[in-house]
């Protein structure tokens, strides 16, 4: 028996951090369905092209932004027969992260970057797909050295600990906060050192720069 098949698509939640808060990229569509409307980076899997739906993503990634993220993690799957008016349609949807110094590309490209606390209308899903790349960053900060890859490779401990406030929202002690960083084990210092406010502050980078997952273990 023959069954209908479905669209099947990729989604890429771009996230950075700029202004001390969370922003994706978005671009305006040029065709339909939604033509005109604001929408994630995303695109058709290739099927003869294409080994994986990670595969895809990072070449839609590529050709549409310029770049590929240092950080790239699959959500989940959103699907349905209601997302898109085309037909039947399934979007594994992705979370990158990208420091803000590396989005030239991106926005040369047509994007724009906008809070995901002030979100325009957007096309299909996407802004049900944004709520939980936002809610799945928030909920692996407290546990794990994700919001590193936010950062340059090589960041002061004040940096670091901003962007821990932005991305959890709260304001963190400092002495806790470097006590935890130490108890992790995850950071390297460096040689060379950036003027602070007081005196000169010690640039660190991420041991290997891998995910650290607290939760496991």
């Amino acid at each position: 028996m023959d069954y209908p098949l479905p669209l099947v698509t990729v989604d890429a939640v771009l996230l950075t951090l700029r202004a001390g808060g969370l922003e994706i990229a978005l671009h305006q569509r040029d065709r339909a369905p939604y033509k005109d409307a604001m929408a994630l980076p995303g695109g058709v899997v290739h099927v003869d092209e294409d080994a994986s739906t990670e595969a895809s993503i990072r070449r839609v990634l590529r050709d549409k932004t310029g770049f590929e993220p240092r950080y790239l993690e699959q959500l989940q799957v959103f699907s349905g027969p209601g997302r898109d008016p085309r037909k039947w349609s399934l979007s594994v949807s992705y979370v990158a992260l990208v420091p803000a110094a590396e989005l030239e590309a991106a926005t040369q490209a047509g994007f724009r970057f906008v809070s995901v606390d002030a979100l325009p209308p957007l096309a299909f899903d996407h802004a049900d797909i944004v709520a939980a790349a936002v809610a799945r960053l928030r909920g692996k900060s407290s546990y794990s050295t994700l919001p590193f890859f936010l950062l340059p490779e090589r960041f002061t401990l004040t940096e670091l600990q901003h962007t821990y406030e932005a991305i959890l929202q709260t304001r963190l002690e400092k002495s806790n906060f470097r006590r935890k960083m130490e108890a992790w084990g995850v950071l390297e210092a460096t040689e060379d050192y950036v003027l602070g406010a007081q005196r000169p502050a010690r640039l660190y980078r991420l041991k290997d720069f891998a995910l650290f997952d607290r939760s496991v273990g």
